[in-house]
């Protein structure tokens, strides 16, 4: 009980010793318990008194530090969105300050614990892909050029994702309608309009293959769902494909797939 006594008490002793710095007028005196709350990973505390204190530091000798760690903070609580505004806010405000290359990582850093899940709104890893490559633009031989570059490509790995799903999932609804109706036309023609343009996006992406499979099995059902007047055309085009899936990954586990594709489109396109 004796120590949980003392701990409560000093809990107590804290937490008033934090609301009479909050209520202080002395702008420094809050200022320096702000670095004190930051420096021991007290980072709540140091964003509620920064976020007024850089507008009193704003034009003072403070202005960049103060900013500065406020985006830090915000950063350190998870506050991403909060902490990219404030590290664009320093850049803007000091391009050529102490922390601007730093600033300018962590605008970048900021977005991308922002990036969602593939499926989701890849806007924040649009934004987190630009942030990234305005810092290697700006900072070429920065000692974090490095983890830059590596958070990039696993954002544009993510996209690339997104698309390869995307893809897929018109692939699954064109089989979902059964058989001949717009509705499964346009499905397929969707999943190979979106592969192809990722693979001209993207074109060395790791996830070549599988756009490539899509493609052709697409192609492939849109020959074998075809009105009469399409069939001759979309059954040449599919075999066409199919010899180009071959040629490009020889080594593929699909490629007995391609060869069964091309046995049936013969069959139609040498009658």
């Amino acid at each position: 009980m004796f120590f949980i006594a003392c701990a409560v008490l000093l809990f107590c002793s804290c937490a008033g010793e934090y609301n009479r710095v909050l209520k202080s007028p002395d702008s420094d005196f809050r200022y320096e318990y702000a670095k004190q709350c930051f420096a021991e990973g007290k980072y709540q505390r140091a964003v509620t008194l920064l976020l007024d204190l850089v507008a009193v530091m704003k034009g003072g000798d403070n202005a960049q530090e103060s900013l500065y760690m406020l985006g830090m903070a915000q950063y350190m609580t998870g506050d991403y969105e909060s902490a990219a505004q404030t590290f664009k806010k320093y850049g803007s405000s000091f391009p050529k300050g102490v922390y601007a290359e730093k600033a300018s990582f962590y605008v970048g850093q900021s977005l991308f614990e922002s990036s969602p899940e593939p499926r989701l709104d890849q806007s924040p890893t649009i934004g987190a892909i630009n942030a990234y490559q305005a810092f290697l633009d700006l900072y070429p031989d920065s000692p974090m050029r490095q983890e830059a570059q590596s958070r990039l490509f696993e954002l544009q790995d993510k996209l690339i994702m997104k698309e390869y799903l995307s893809a897929k999932l018109y692939y699954n609804l064109g089989g979902y309608f059964g058989n001949i109706n717009s509705n499964n036309e346009s499905n397929y023609s969707a999943c190979i309009i979106t592969a192809e343009n990722a693979l001209k996006t993207y074109p060395f992406t790791k996830l070549r293959e599988d756009f490539s499979l899509l493609i052709m099995k697409s192609k492939f059902q849109l020959a074998e769902n075809s009105s009469d007047e399409k069939r001759l055309e979309r059954y040449r085009d599919a075999e066409d494909e199919c010899y180009g899936f071959i040629n490009e990954f020889p080594d593929s586990k699909e490629t007995e797939l391609a060869q069964r594709y091309i046995v049936k489109c013969k069959k139609v396109t040498k009658d």
